[in-house]
């Protein structure tokens, strides 16, 4: 298994990454949100600082994929189109600033973007709806390009539109489709050797693909809001743990 890895992986974490890539992807299709957060947040501890944001929206890209197709009916193509544009711009404009940051630095901005968008409310959408979602398309696609966890703003975004659960799960799902899919064209771009990581991220997305037929199957049977509170405790939890590790390695 070991030929298969990068030199900087262990077997041993990759295997729980691909464990826990099942559950994440099981949390994300049965409530929404969260599974994407906790999946970052545990690659913290297995892989480079440097390699996070682009092998995360890889396997992302992958699992989103699959519980967009599993759930295409009930996508809102009306929020996904301005969406959409906005989330061109930004990963243009992403792409042509992103720099590489020291480790701690990208600990700290993930877990203070995770802390954000997890308590952040935002009022209904209106008669500006359109801009609204172009413009959460590019705050969240250019903001990916830092974080990569960024899942729980752009459910912040879409949640205003006043869906109904299902929808707005097949609806984000779509959304995050279009934000990792431009994230990784533009690491490719930049020169980002995804090759060496091959192997790791295909069993990562077929265990979130197993793990989104898990979830999808739990939907409309779990308590969706007692869920949206533990949750928002889990990670609070994460975005705190990343904030101080950060904090730790600066000073």
């Amino acid at each position: 298994m070991s030929a298969l890895l990068p030199d900087a992986v262990a077997p041993l974490g990759a295997l729980f990454l691909i464990v826990l890539s099942f559950f994440t992807s099981a949390l994300t299709a049965a409530v929404g949100i969260g599974g994407g957060v906790v999946l970052l947040a545990a690659l913290t501890f297995v892989i480079p600082p440097i390699a996070l944001v682009p092998v995360h929206g890889v396997v992302q890209l992958g699992s989103n994929t699959g519980r967009a197709i599993i759930m295409a009916k009930n996508v809102s193509m009306r929020l996904i189109v301005p969406y959409a544009l906005g989330s061109v711009v930004g990963a243009v404009l992403g792409g042509l600033l992103v720099v590489e940051l020291p480790g701690e630095v990208i600990l700290l901005a993930i877990g203070v973007t995770i802390l954000t968008t997890t308590w952040m409310k935002l009022p209904p959408l209106g008669k500006g709806e359109r801009g609204v979602l172009a413009g959460g398309g590019l705050i969240g696609t250019f903001l990916t390009m830092f974080v990569g966890a960024t899942g729980p703003f752009v459910m912040m975004v879409l949640r205003q539109a006043g869906l109904p659960h299902v929808r707005l799960v097949a609806t984000h799902a779509m959304a995050m489709v279009i934000q990792h899919g431009l994230k990784v064209a533009a690491f490719t771009t930049l020169g980002f050797a995804f090759s060496e990581w091959a192997p790791m991220m295909a069993a990562m997305i077929g265990a979130g693909f197993l793990g989104t037929l898990a979830g999808a199957k739990l939907l409309n049977t779990l308590p969706e809001k007692t869920l949206k509170k533990a949750l928002n405790i889990v990670l609070t939890l994460i975005s705190v743990q990343l904030i101080v590790r950060a904090l730790a390695d600066l000073l």
